[in-house]
């Protein structure tokens, strides 16, 4: 895991942020820093309340709720050198930040690092860049202390980070205390070609009191064929398209258990996943992510799935 990068504490708190992916914007809005919170990107959704900041990003690739066209565009831009997302340079100078939130983990999933930076060393004067990368659930709380740090919002961090590690604990208590099974779990991030969950997937899996068939905790999301995804025999599988809510996903579950190659499925159960809200960004929804897949793996221990975030297709 990289650490988050942070400006020195003697800064002044930013009073102009920008935030250059979803992630980055839900820690914003959890720290409560969203009045300064003025600009974001096309794909930042949530909460309700960062609908009307400027937008501040553009994708190359076009929309579509199918994975192998997506796939597809991906590999034809990429094969071409071109870049992914691009930043609206105009629109960023106008908003004169004084603070910029970027990534370095996933140049497939937004404005990579390199670009941030360069467009910070061009603007006058130059932006704080604080960059977010982690890739287990201890990485995630240590980006948001680093956007705390950055927001002079330390001290709401602390209660609000004791928070999130108290739920994560109450699902570890409970399923001691009931000496809960553990299912075998697959955890599917994108289905054409299929990718399994890496990073903070696995954990969230054995957090949850499952045990995942084929990712590994920390380590970037792998391809894995039909067949060996089969033969590791999951008794739960999880569809939760990176980038995709649950609407979607619900769709894209449903089209595999239509689709022959898919036929495996049969017997088991299979899960739509809110991916956006759970699972792909890595925030504080993530333990939302980890309560939502205990409920799944043990339903008498926990409450009933909460149905805004998973929906059972088979």
């Amino acid at each position: 895991m990289s650490a988050p990068t942070s400006a020195p504490a003697t800064q002044a708190p930013p009073q102009r942020i920008v935030s250059l992916l979803p992630a980055a914007t839900e820690i914003v809005a959890f720290l409560g820093a969203t009045e300064h919170l003025v600009g974001i990107t096309h794909e930042c959704d949530y909460p309700d309340v960062v609908a009307s900041r400027a937008r501040v990003t553009h994708s190359a690739i076009p929309h579509s709720d199918n994975p192998a066209e997506v796939d597809a565009a991906v590999r034809a831009q990429s094969g071409q050198g071109h870049a992914l997302f691009t930043l609206d340079e105009k629109r960023i100078r106008a908003l004169h930040p004084d603070l910029l939130l970027t990534q370095a983990l996933c140049d497939v999933c937004a404005v990579s690092e390199s670009d941030v930076r360069a467009l910070a060393d061009r603007l006058s004067p130059s932006p704080r860049v604080v960059t977010l990368g982690g890739t287990s659930l201890d990485g995630v709380y240590a980006d948001i202390q680093a956007v705390a740090d950055a927001v002079d919002a330390k001290s709401d961090a602390e209660e609000l980070l004791a928070g999130l590690r108290d739920r994560v604990k109450h699902v570890h208590d409970t399923l001691k205390a009931a000496k809960a099974p553990r299912p075998r779990v697959a955890l599917v991030e994108w289905t054409a070609p299929v990718y399994l969950a890496g990073h903070w997937g696995p954990e969230q899996i054995a957090r949850a009191g499952g045990l995942d068939v084929l990712g590994t905790a920390g380590a970037h999301s792998v391809p894995v064929s039909l067949e060996t995804l089969a033969a590791a025999q999951p008794e739960i599988v999880l569809i939760a398209p990176c980038g995709y809510g649950l609407a979607a996903a619900v769709r894209e579950a449903e089209r595999l258990l239509d689709d022959a190659p898919w036929a495996w499925l049969s017997g088991r159960q299979v899960w739509a996943l809110d991916a956006n809200g759970l699972v792909s960004r890595p925030g504080p929804r993530i333990v939302d992510g980890i309560e939502t897949m205990a409920r799944i793996f043990n339903p008498i221990i926990f409450s009933k799935v909460d149905a805004r975030h998973a929906q059972r297709v088979q």
